[in-house]
């Protein structure tokens, strides 16, 4: 029987790199795409002698023509971190519209199913925790944070209408922090950015109090949870993460000890329209795909610790953080 063919966009990516093994794994064809705006080819090279993967550099913000069956679209090109959409908004809010819509007139044409990354920002700022997927955000859609958390939200109201005007099956995820190896270490999100201050034997910076709250999943739940999401039979947004909630003076102590160093949190002012929590509510994940995460946030931390300690001198470099303030483009 012929293999089943997937297309993963943004595959170069932290998360789509792991979606490509996952699909590897299970005898996909997998069908690699991603223009390297941010991603790292590094993060897929060891897939390129197979021959069941194929890699094409293309920006899906432009017509995506994939020859031949298609079975499978997950769409998970997008820049994904402050200082990324800091830098290129215009790319982020295309790729999370135009992108978004040639990829669902691809599924429509090729019959095929497709999966859409969305995220825990389109809750925004939110006013209840922990955050249901009924709950309909707290969003500054002129903010510096906009540019990411209205494509994400536009991406899943063109989803859900192409589902219910072309009858195209389709399944949304929102992302909750997530972290593991292939992150990059200067994307200026508070894993990375903390473990890249310890290593290079600097004071980890916190933002504000360092009250605001996060909850970390580790990479290989959150692919299990996505993986689960494409075969199960529900078209609305499921919330995948982990709901074990720290705060960030809490996050920032935890690391000093995992990586035995004698540093101190320092602070700076909070960012411009920072969440003050983040935290998925599960339930939906559990009783629909029998879903939850099993990897704690000390184990995942060790590996990932040693992930980044084995990177070259040159991605340990320090990378300034950007107030969300500067924002004025």
């Amino acid at each position: 029987m012929a293999r089943k063919r997937i297309l993963i966009t943004g595959a170069a990516g932290f998360l789509g790199s792991h979606l490509c093994d996952r699909f590897i794994k299970e005898d996909f064809h997998v069908i690699a795409m991603d223009n390297l705006i941010t991603g790292d080819l590094r993060n897929i090279e060891h897939l390129f002698p197979l021959e069941n993967f194929e890699f094409q550099h293309h920006d899906v913000s432009k017509f995506v023509h994939v020859a031949g069956q298609l079975d499978y679209i997950l769409h998970f090109a997008s820049p994904a971190s402050p200082i990324d959409y800091l830098k290129i908004p215009i790319q982020t809010l295309k790729v999370g519209s135009l992108g978004i819509h040639n990829l669902l007139g691809l599924a429509k044409d090729k019959k095929a199913r497709i999966l859409i990354a969305s995220t825990s920002e389109v809750y925004g700022d939110p006013n209840v925790n922990p955050q249901p997927e009924e709950y309909w955000g707290n969003v500054n859609p002129v903010g510096p944070r906009g540019v990411y958390d209205e494509a994400k939200r536009f991406q899943e109201a063109i989803t859900m209408a192409y589902h219910t005007f072309h009858g195209v099956e389709t399944r949304i995820v929102r992302i909750f922090n997530t972290y593991g190896p292939r992150m990059r270490l200067n994307d200026g999100r508070v894993l990375p950015a903390f473990i890249g201050q310890a290593i290079r034997g600097e004071d980890l910076t916190v933002f504000g109090d360092g009250s605001q709250t996060r909850a970390f999943c580790y990479v290989d739940d959150l692919i299990e949870g996505i993986y689960r999401l494409l075969f199960s039979d529900y078209a609305y947004p499921v919330n995948i993460g982990n709901p074990d909630e720290i705060t960030i003076r809490e996050f920032g102590e935890e690391i000093i000890k995992l990586t035995g160093t004698s540093q101190k949190l320092i602070t700076k002012p909070l960012p411009t329209d920072d969440p003050k929590q983040r935290r998925p509510d599960i339930t939906k994940a559990k009783e629909l795909l029998g879903w939850e995460p099993k990897v704690s946030r000390s184990e995942g931390l060790k590996i990932t610790y040693e992930y980044f300690k084995s990177l070259p001198p040159d991605l340990l470099e320090k990378v300034e953080h950007k107030d969300f303030s500067t924002y004025n483009k």
